[in-house]
């Protein structure tokens, strides 16, 4: 007795189910956890942990930050990379921050819960801090000395035309003093918060300022990663923290130096991407040469 067609494409498609439910579901993911346990490998796929005194002190592929209880940088530690991975380097909120080179004008609200700053502002927030931590020129292009944003919303009398009638320091609140005194002859004002000085119609107008055009704080020191959770930073950005460590710690500059060195990574393939230095793995190096004062 022969099944109806359509029973029997139902049983066939069933099976179909039954069969790639095994083999994909199960068979595939069982055998690249066994391959993933070979010699050599089995590291990498428990996810490259380290371990310090018997105890598991972070991961090679994950970025942390070296901070105290309330946030501060710890002096006697190479610093990461910012991260906007959640509150920090968080895996399970992987991600950017999705600012881009325009967002450039803060947000000012009159509930400090709803404010948030722009791009540039943490940039150069970020810039001055580390200038400050490691003793260096912190200053960037668009940035005020205060850490903020250097844009003017300037309004003219024919909206982008005439003559100027007001201007507005977007990014520094009252009663902050403006970074520039005058823009085309006309006072200018601290922003007040809960005003959108854009959607009122002023221009936005970045002043770059007299900030030296290549800063001494490197690009990655104030930019957070795609994934915010880079391991590793560039060899430049470590340079500008070697005095700092070294003095922190008691230690010969050029010790400090080696160890960076030993822990800095070449580009992928030889060709791919830049290089990097772990930070983790050099500060744990740091600890055992160099113990802190």
């Amino acid at each position: 007795m022969r099944l109806p067609t359509w029973i029997a494409q139902h049983l066939a498609a069933l099976r179909a189910v039954l069969v790639f439910t095994v083999l994909l579901g199960l068979v595939y993911p069982l055998a690249l956890v066994a391959v993933g346990q070979l010699p050599g490998l089995n590291h990498k796929t428990d996810g490259s942990l380290i371990s310090s005194g018997g105890t598991t002190v972070g991961s090679a592929l994950i970025g942390q930050s070296f901070t105290d209880a309330d946030g501060n940088p710890v002096a006697r530690y190479f610093q990461s990379r910012p991260s906007a991975a959640g509150d920090g380097y968080d895996p399970r909120a992987t991600s950017a921050s999705n600012l881009g080179p325009e967002s450039v004008v803060d947000t000012i609200a009159t509930d400090p819960e709803e404010s948030s700053e722009s791009l540039l502002t943490q940039v150069c927030g970020r810039s001055k801090s580390v200038g400050e931590l490691n003793g260096v020129d912190g200053r960037r292009p668009y940035c005020t000395d205060d850490g903020v944003g250097a844009v003017l919303a300037v309004f003219r009398a024919d909206g982008l035309t005439g003559p100027v009638t007001r201007v507005v320091s977007v990014n520094q609140v009252a009663p902050a003093t403006p970074f520039v005194t005058e823009f085309e002859g006309v006072t200018v004002e601290p922003a007040q918060p809960g005003e959108d000085y854009v959607a009122a119609g002023g221009v936005v107008t970045p002043i770059r300022g007299d900030a030296p055009a290549e800063p001494a704080v490197p690009a990655d020191a104030v930019t957070a990663s795609a994934s915010g959770l880079d391991p590793q930073i560039s060899p430049a950005y470590a340079e500008l923290q070697v005095n700092r460590v070294a003095r922190e710690r008691g230690a010969d500059p050029a010790a400090v130096r080696k160890l960076v060195k030993e822990h800095t990574g070449g580009r992928g393939l030889g060709f791919m991407g830049e290089p990097g230095v772990n930070v983790l793995e050099l500060n744990l190096a740091l600890d055992k040469q160099f113990a802190a004062r």
